[in-house]
């Protein structure tokens, strides 16, 4: 005997799932609907499948083949056009010279086949339909049966006041082939409107067979879910993939727990899935191939296909997510949600019950959706943050994603040029180094290999090379599940605007020239560039006056970028956070070890102490008294070892107190204020750099924490002052920092509307800064998240509150919060 599967369907209700692949193809319990369909075949001795394939049919052909890795053997009969249920397995004729069963493939069951099949021999059918009992009939077409079985009457789809009958056609049928000669080939037909009734009138012997076990079929999203839910609860006798690790949860194969996470059965977890430190996996939940659940992340009755990635504290609520779905930290998906494959849910993002996202779409950060998105994309406004490219490592930044960057990168620098390529310690960003020159040597780019280090070292690298550009790979200070890709340029600055704006434009257009087989030339590895750095670095320090003061400082570091500059320069600390080699820091929680690094350098009798960043860019001083000294204090402190040191100017951004206005009038030198971004902060020191000659930097001041670390060191023992007499040289200042939510659409809004208040002098450099009778106020909304930044600074504390409160205010009765 023969099996039809009928694997046509487009799935239109089970939308946007369906939307890139046919719906035998969506997966139940991890397996697709149609595979459990082929096993119960096979297990009923249906071993000969035909297959009537119409929407996507390659991927189920792709995915079955000949059907031997399933034991069975398949064909495939193609419909060009739409021929009902009957047409289609008409255009299979050639192949029903037997008796055969018909059964859709999206269609959950674990009924008997075997019985109905010698229900139909015993009775003598021509057409027997497997029946079972339902609640709500509304759906089905519902059928009337003699006690014999045999059929008298059938209705499509019934209102409550034309049901006569609980018992409904399941879509599953036994015939013979005769019944095909009803209607021509190419004829659109259909069995339950269409050859049913003729069979029915011509007195033909057609039976109902009413079997008991499970039926789903799985028309729409509830239905989809439920399948699910009936199948952990143990109600379809299917075999769950995996083993069994705990009651009612089950695991694939390379699955990786970690023993802080919580798991309530009943569970599905796919092969090779990541379940992060204090994760939680609700009863009712199921887990494709590889996923990755970060720390804390909370998943519920929910569904994940293949691919997903959920971000530190997200949480999906009784949503499906398709193939490939990034949904990122602290995001939500609630009840009824639905998101196609390949979307992205930036952190905070949060979509409400019952929305539906097609594939590829982008929901920016803080973002909430209400109603459905069919169009769009899922291209983010721009990829290039506050500094470079940062993304979550291997989710965001992937290898693939890497190569194509380089190809982009090197596509808008000269065929020839020569571009410097660094990384930090970390293995991940060796593997994205690694990707990027491949990119850059496929557009025809010589690759200069700097090895491992930090951020100072590949921006001297590029400037000793004399390279066109430069890339350096790390990890990210703010968050160490995420990378920055940084690019610079021949000055070892970060590269401008409009610079990034070509690397985009190459990005998304997929524009990268190739290069020619003779134009690909092998990376080159550049030996010694750590050491030369080193050996620049000491070369602009007064290491006689320096040594002579015999300073001892308390550091605090990460030793895996930074041990070997450390320890070449002679600064090797006292004390080292042990910890940092299994479990990375990123700069908050450094800055959570403030309060033990004040009492190891009074306690050690040390001149300073010194936190610094893992890339070597930040760092926060203590003074020999324990006091900490950061941000706009550490600012002005820089500011006056250059004013002392050399004379102005001295370059500051817009954030800045006034009080470094103040130092310069009193050592006859004046202060360039510039745009917070990186990039225009570097290019305005070293513009004006390249003016002076001075062994002093403050390029290297400002953006390399171990020149600033050693300067200031030699500074005080020249001047034979401890760190807290030159920090009491800068007058008192009042400043004050806050962070208003706003909607990435309000953020144009609310600098407009502040611009034409003119409340007072404004200065438009960056954001809107205006000045009032004793501060000033900047409103600058942040390039990365929904949010938009007060900074403010008065005559004292309580005024510079009061202008924060103030702008908040503004800010809030702009966007209607």
């Amino acid at each position: 005997m023969k099996a039809i599967i009928m694997a046509g369907g487009e799935g239109s209700r089970l939308r946007p799932l369906t939307c890139n692949r046919p719906k035998p193809m969506m997966p139940v319990a991890n397996r697709p609907m149609m595979e459990h369909i082929v096993n119960l075949l096979k297990k009923h001795g249906l071993n000969n499948i035909g297959v009537t394939l119409q929407y996507m049919p390659e991927a189920i052909r792709d995915h079955f083949g000949n059907g031997a890795e399933f034991g069975v053997t398949m064909r495939y009969f193609v419909e060009e056009v739409p021929l009902g249920t009957a047409g289609s397995v008409k255009n299979a004729g050639d192949f029903l010279d037997e008796t055969f069963m018909v059964i859709s493939g999206d269609a959950l069951t674990d009924f008997d086949l075997t019985e109905a099949i010698n229900f139909h021999k015993e009775k003598g059918s021509v057409a027997t339909l497997i029946l079972t009992r339902v609640e709500c009939p509304l759906e089905y077409g519902v059928v009337i049966t003699e006690k014999d079985g045999r059929i008298s009457q059938f209705l499509e789809k019934p209102s409550w006041g034309e049901v006569f009958s609980d018992t409904v056609n399941t879509g599953i049928y036994i015939l013979e082939p005769e019944v095909l000669s009803y209607f021509e080939p190419g004829q659109k037909f259909d069995f339950s409107k269409d050859l049913f009734p003729l069979l029915l009138r011509d007195g033909r012997p057609m039976y109902g067979a009413v079997l008991d076990g499970y039926w789903c079929d799985i028309g729409n999203l509830q239905q989809y879910l439920q399948s699910h839910y009936d199948l952990l609860e143990g109600k379809v006798n299917i075999p769950m993939p995996g083993r069994e690790i705990k009651p009612r949860v089950w695991v694939g194969e390379g699955v990786a727990i970690d023993p802080t996470a919580r798991i309530k059965g009943p569970a599905l977890i796919g092969d090779g899935t990541q379940i992060g430190a204090n994760a939680r996996i609700e009863p009712y939940s199921v887990l494709g191939e590889g996923c990755r659940v970060d720390c804390q992340g909370s998943i519920k009755r929910a569904v994940l296909c293949d691919g997903v990635y959920l971000g530190a504290k997200a949480s999906i609520r009784g949503a499906v997510l398709g193939n490939g779905v990034q949904v990122y930290a602290n995001a939500a998906v609630y009840e009824g949600a639905v998101v196609g494959d390949d979307s992205t849910i930036r952190d905070w993002g949060l979509v409400k019950p019952n929305v539906k996202l097609w594939p590829n779409k982008l929901v920016e950060s803080g973002a909430t959706v209400h109603r459905n998105i069919v169009w769009g994309t899922n291209c983010p406004k721009n990829i290039f943050g506050i500094e470079g490219i940062t993304g979550l490592a291997n989710v965001e930044i992937t290898p693939e994603y890497a190569a194509r960057l380089g190809s982009a990168f090197g596509s808008t620098l000269a065929s020839n040029a020569r571009v410097a390529l660094s990384s930090d310690s970390y293995p991940v960003c060796k593997m994205i180094k690694g990707a990027l020159a491949s990119g850059l040597q496929s557009v025809g780019i010589r690759v200069q290999q700097l090895g491992t280090g930090i951020t100072p070292m590949h921006r001297h690298g590029v400037r000793r090379l004399q390279c066109d550009a430069g890339i350096h790979v790390k990890v990210s200070p703010w968050n160490m599940d995420k990378i920055t890709v940084l690019f610079t340029n021949s000055r070892g600055a970060n590269i401008s605007r409009g610079e990034e704006r070509k690397v985009e434009n190459k990005l998304a257009k997929g524009d990268y020239r190739r290069a020619d087989i003779g134009q690909i030339s092998p990376g080159e590895a550049v030996p010694g560039v750590a050491e030369s750095y080193l050996e620049d670095l000491l070369a602009r320090v007064d290491l006689k006056a320096l040594r002579g003061a015999a300073h001892k400082a308390v550091l605090v570091y990460d030793p895996n970028n930074l041990e070997s500059f450390i320890s070449r320069l002679g600064l090797q600390g006292e004390f080292i956070v042990e910890t940092l080699d299994a479990h990375p820091l990123n700069w908050q929680e450094y800055r959570q070890l403030l309060p033990e690094l004040s009492a190891a350098v009074v306690e050690r009798g040390a001149g300073l102490g010194a936190l610094i960043d893992p890339n070597g860019e930040h760092m926060v001083l203590v003074d020999e008294k324990g006091n900490v000294i950061e941000e706009d204090m550490l600012t002005a402190l820089m500011a006056l070892v250059v004013l002392k040191e050399r004379g102005g100017p001295v370059v500051v951004p817009v954030t800045a107190p006034r009080v470094i206005d103040e130092l310069a009038g009193r050592y006859n030198s004046k202060v360039i204020r510039t745009k917070t971004a990186v990039q225009d902060f570097l290019e305005q020191i070293i513009i004006h750099e390249a003016k002076l000659d001075s062994r002093l930097s403050q390029f290297l001041l400002n953006f390399d924490a171990l020149a600033g670390l050693i300067k200031i060191l030699e500074f005080c023992a020249r001047e034979k002052k401890n760190l807290s007499a030159l920090v009491s040289e800068i007058p008192n200042f009042f400043v004050n920092k806050q962070q208003v939510p706003v909607p990435w659409e309000a953020k144009g809004k609310v600098i407009r509307r502040l611009i034409e208040e003119k409340p007072g002098q404004l200065e438009l450099l960056d954001g809107v800064k205006v000045y009032h009778r004793d501060g000033w106020a900047l409103v600058l909304p942040d390039p990365e998240e929904p949010v938009c930044r007060v900074y403010t600074e008065g005559s004292s504390m309580e005024i510079a509150q009061e202008l924060t409160d103030m702008y908040i205010d503004k800010i809030n009765k702009i966007t209607g919060t």
